[in-house]
C-alpha cells in the first residue's frame, strides 16, 4: 500500500510537470495527430490516380491512335501531352511535367500487319518508386495489347471464333488473388507503418526526455527521495501518466482508422488492444533504456531519433527484410518498430493467432523490460551526476 502511494504522489508531480511543459503537449498529442491525418488523407485514393504520361506517335495511324486512347484509359495513367520526338519527350521527363512517355515509331502498324515484330518503346522515370512502378506496368501492358490487338483481327478475318481467339492470344487465363489488401491500396500497409513509426519516435524521445529534464533542473534527487528511494516505484510514477496518454493515443489511431476509414482487419479486437498495450510499453522501455546507457539528455534523445528514422528503412514495410544482407536482416531485430509491424501483420492484418508471431511478442515484452538492465544507473545519475550541456 505504500509503494501505491508513492506512485500516486509521483504519478501526481508528472502531470503538473506535463502541464506546465507545452513540449510536451506537443509532442504527445498534437503532432502524432497531424501526422495521422497528414499520412491518412495523403493517400486516402489507394493508389495514385491519372498521373501525367507524354506520347511520341510518329506512325499516327488508327492502331496507334486506338492504343494511346487505351493507355489514356487506365486509373494511373492520362495522355497530357504529344511530342515530336524522343529528345523532346525526355527533356519533359527532366522537366517534372511528365512521369513517362510511349514511343510509336514510324512504319509500326505496317510491320505489324506483315508480322515483322515492330519495336515500341516505352521511358518512364523511376526516381520516384511508385508512380514508375506502376507507369510501367501501364505501359506494358499497353505494348502486349497492341500485338494482341493486330493478332485478334487477323484471327477474326481467316473466320477463327471468339473462342479460338481467345485461347490462342491468352492460352493461360491468370486467376489473380491479392490476399488482404485485393485493391492495393497504398494507405492500407504504409499508413499503418509511418503513423505508429512516427508515435513511436515521439514516445522513444518523450522517455529520454523526461529523465533528462530531471538531471538538468536538479530534480533528480527530489523524484528518488517521493519513491522512498526505491527506483522501481519512481519509474513507475513518473511513466504511468505518459503511457496513458500514448494509450489514448493508439486507442483513438486504432479507431480511427478502423471505424472512420474502415481499414479492413480480420484480427480481434482483443489483440488490436494488445498490440496497442505492447507498442507503448515497449516503446517507452526503449526510451528509458537508451537514457540509462548513457545519461544525458543531448545523448540519449540522439539515440532516440536515430534508432527510430533506421526504423523506418529496416522494418521492412517497402522493402522486404529477405531481401537485405545478412548483417542488416540480423539487425532489424533490434528495433520495436519491427516487431510491432510483424505482430500487425500476422494477428491483424492477416488474421492468424498469436502463437504464429510468439517471437515478435516476446520480443516487444523484451523491450518493456530493458529498464531493468539500468534502473541502478538511472538511479545513480539522478543522485551524483551533475548536467553538462
Amino acid at each position: 500500500m505504500r509503494y501505491l502511494n508513492n506512485i500516486w504522489t509521483i504519478a501526481k508531480r508528472e502531470c503538473a510537470i506535463l502541464y506546465k511543459n507545452r513540449i510536451y503537449g506537443f509532442c504527445m498529442v498534437v503532432f502524432p495527430l497531424l501526422a495521422l491525418i497528414f499520412f491518412t488523407t495523403l493517400m486516402d485514393e489507394g493508389l495514385p490516380e491519372d498521373m501525367p504520361v507524354g506520347v511520341v506517335d510518329l506512325d499516327n495511324t488508327s492502331t496507334s491512335r486506338g492504343l494511346i486512347r487505351r493507355l489514356d484509359a487506365f486509373q494511373s495513367s492520362r495522355v497530357v501531352a504529344h511530342y515530336p520526338s524522343v529528345a523532346t519527350a525526355r527533356q519533359a521527363i527532366q522537366r517534372n511535367e511528365i512521369y513517362a512517355f510511349l514511343y510509336i515509331p514510324h512504319g509500326t502498324t505496317d510491320d505489324l500487319l506483315a508480322s515483322r515484330q515492330p519495336k515500341i518503346s516505352y521511358y518512364y522515370n523511376m526516381a520516384s518508386i511508385m508512380s514508375g512502378a506502376l507507369l510501367m506496368k501501364d505501359l506494358k501492358t499497353i505494348s502486349n495489347l497492341g500485338s494482341a490487338a493486330v493478332g485478334q483481327a487477323t484471327m477474326r478475318a481467316k473466320g477463327y471464333t471468339p473462342q479460338q481467339i481467345q485461347a490462342f492470344l491468352q492460352p493461360i487465363r491468370i486467376d489473380l488473388h491479392q490476399i488482404a489488401n485485393p485493391w492495393t491500396n497504398y494507405n492500407l500497409y504504409l499508413s499503418t507503418v509511418f503513423v505508429p513509426g512516427i508515435m513511436m519516435l515521439f514516445m522513444f524521445l518523450i522517455s529520454a526526455y523526461s529523465l533528462g529534464m530531471e538531471l538538468k533542473f536538479g530534480r533528480g534527487k527530489e523524484w528518488i527521495e517521493k519513491a522512498e528511494g526505491n527506483i522501481v516505484v519512481a519509474i513507475l510514477g513518473k511513466f504511468l501518466p505518459q503511457a496513458l496518454v500514448f494509450l489514448v493515443l493508439i486507442f483513438f489511431y486504432e479507431f480511427y482508422i478502423y471505424n472512420i476509414i474502415q481499414f479492413p482487419h480480420v484480427g480481434n479486437w482483443w489483440m488490436i488492444v494488445l498490440l496497442a498495450v505492447l507498442q507503448v510499453f515497449g516503446s517507452i522501455g526503449f526510451g528509458i533504456f537508451a537514457f540509462g546507457l548513457m545519461p544525458s539528455l543531448r545523448m540519449s534523445m540522439s539515440v532516440c531519433s536515430l534508432w527510430a528514422v533506421l526504423s523506418f528503412s529496416l522494418v521492412g514495410s517497402a522493402y522486404p527484410v529477405m531481401g537485405m544482407d545478412a548483417p542488416l536482416q540480423a539487425l532489424t531485430w533490434l528495433f520495436p518498430l519491427r516487431h510491432y509491424y510483424m505482430l500487425y501483420q500476422i494477428t491483424v492484418f492477416n488474421g492468424f493467432p498469436l502463437i504464429d508471431a510468439w517471437f515478435h511478442f516476446v520480443a516487444l515484452v523484451g523491450f518493456t523490460l530493458l529498464p531493468w538492465f539500468v534502473i541502478r544507473k538511472i538511479k545513480n545519475a539522478m543522485l551524483t551526476y551533475v548536467y553538462i550541456p
